[in-house]
């Protein structure tokens, strides 16, 4: 992460970030496919590591994004809690049976299966947030423009999504300077001294205007674009696509037979009714 919040705009010099946009983009693709087919702790498991070796690959200031990763993975456990209450016997709907480890009530009891179900889809929810975050610090707004684009979405689609990525570091950098200012003129904004409420109350305050200002931007841009003809054409090319390299092409061998697995897992899960969540008991 070399120039801002998250989102790079030039190329880092890692592995993943050496890899063209359409490569990236396929490969993220049928992941996501994959992880959503099942809640099959085997299959969820290797691409969770794989998250996490691809994350420390690419160099990345973790500590940068603790907050975002405290948010995420806290809210996932909310979820897991409220799944819970929502309906404590999960593990006899998916499993069919129910072995009892401890209960709170008689309603509210905790079994093994419960707990089986609910650990897989914690990991599922973390797998996935993983491979996109990989994906997000490894790749730049054009060469997400342009692998988009390769995958056959229309290019104005695609330059939608470039333009709103390629905008979120600068709508960054004026919040960090707005800031700033606001607390060099005497607005209390750190954590230690001001509460949770009143430091939300001056965010919505910074917010507003610079959603208000960003709505201006797209305006000045999409005039621009206009004047320089962006449209008329059927089709178009993007400067930062780079032709297919050998680690390309050994990435394309691994996301087909992840994209070949996927159509027949899926396949299979229909025609002969796998179970939707693997249980080793």
């Amino acid at each position: 992460m070399n120039n801002g919040f998250i989102i790079n705009l030039i190329p880092g010099e890692t592995f993943l970030h050496k890899l063209s946009g359409t490569t990236k983009v396929r490969l993220f693709f049928v992941l996501i496919i994959y992880l959503i087919m099942s809640f099959d702790i085997r299959l969820i498991l290797p691409v969770f590591v794989a998250g996490l070796l691809g994350l420390f690959s690419l160099k990345t200031d973790v500590a940068a994004l603790r907050y975002i990763i405290v948010f995420v993975v806290a809210m996932n456990i909310l979820n897991i809690v409220l799944y819970y209450l929502a309906n404590p016997h999960l593990g006899e709907l998916y499993f069919g049976q129910e072995t009892l480890w401890f209960q709170f009530t008689d309603h509210y009891i905790v079994t093994y299966e419960e707990v089986w179900f609910l650990m897989s889809r914690l990991l599922k929810m973390l797998a996935t947030f993983l491979v996109s975050l990989v994906f997000i610090l490894s790749i730049t707004p054009s060469e997400m423009a342009a692998g988009l684009y390769n995958c056959g979405i229309p290019y104005k689609i695609c330059t939608v999504v470039e333009l709103a990525f390629r905008y979120i570091p600068d709508i960054y950098r004026d919040y960090q300077n707005i800031k700033v200012s606001m607390q060099a003129r005497g607005v209390e904004l750190d954590s230690r001294k001001a509460g949770v409420i009143k430091r939300l109350k001056q965010t919505i305050l910074i917010l507003i205007p610079l959603i208000i200002t960003s709505f201006d931007r797209v305006g000045d841009i999409s005039n621009a674009m206009d004047l320089r003809g962006f449209g008329k054409g059927r089709k178009r090319s993007y400067y930062s696509e780079h032709e297919a390299t050998a680690d390309d092409q050994k990435v394309k061998i691994v996301y087909l037979l992840i994209a070949v697995f996927d159509v027949l897992y899926i396949a299979a899960k229909i025609i002969y009714k796998i179970p939707e969540v693997w249980y080793p008991w």
